[in-house]
């Protein structure tokens, strides 16, 4: 199956290079590019993309309000937003990861990571690599502003098992679900299933926000850099 990706970048150079680099893989193809949030958001329904790659600062309506927008439709729920951005900007792709986005990568990645972060956020998973960028997101919902966190989700931890918890720290960590699986002992599959039970239970659209989940509810405490 094709992946259909839109971008959203202001800067129209920026844009064509990523259309060469993604229409060159047989499994992707561009449906559209966008300058502003606005038409992000519109093409992303029009064209019926997949993944759509996008910049947080953008004019009029930015990436981050955008991918709320994004997030919050429920037609849209297939939908995989991935930031690009720069360190400099590191508080907003947090926000973006509680508005919905899967990951967010830096404008500086190798053409193959982008590549790569296009087919893990269509496959479902979070693009939180490397451990680095974990450090960030831990750092930056502990010391951001918490004022959109959800007071319940502390109260809904109780509805998870006690091997769902334990799976649940374990992705807040990071780590992939054969990773998870030997430090536990059980299949990956096993962790799969425990993985999507907790994501059902906690309202989370994807591994990204159950990682922000177990941040913002004090299940996982973020360490000191």
């Amino acid at each position: 199956m094709t992946i259909r990706v839109l971008l959203a970048d202001d800067q129209a150079l920026l844009r064509s290079a990523f259309r060469v680099l993604v229409d060159s893989e047989p499994d992707m193809e561009v449906v559209g590019e966008a300058s502003d949030g606005a038409e992000a958001v519109r093409l992303t329904r029009e064209r019926r993309a997949d993944v759509v790659l996008m910049d947080i600062r953008m004019p009029g309506t930015d990436g981050l309000a955008a991918t709320r927008m994004i997030s919050a439709d429920s037609s849209l729920a297939h939908v995989r937003v991935v930031i690009l951005t720069t360190f400099e900007v590191d508080d907003y792709v947090v926000r973006s990861l509680r508005a919905g986005a899967s990951g967010f990568l830096g404008k500086g990645s190798e053409p193959e990571e982008l590549l790569a972060a296009i087919r893990v956020a269509a496959g479902g998973e979070a693009l939180l690599s490397p451990a680095a960028t974990k450090g960030l997101i831990a750092r930056f919902l502990a010391q951001g502003d918490t004022a959109d966190d959800d007071p319940a989700r502390a109260q809904r931890l109780a509805a998870l098992t006690v091997r769902e918890r334990e799976v649940l720290v374990q992705v807040a960590g990071g780590h992939s679900n054969d990773e998870i699986a030997e430090r536990l002992e059980v299949s990956p599959l096993t962790v799969k299933t425990h993985v999507n039970r907790a994501m059902a239970k906690l309202g989370a659209r994807d591994r990204a926000q159950l990682v922000v989940i177990a941040y913002e509810s004090g299940l996982v405490r973020p360490r000191a850099e």
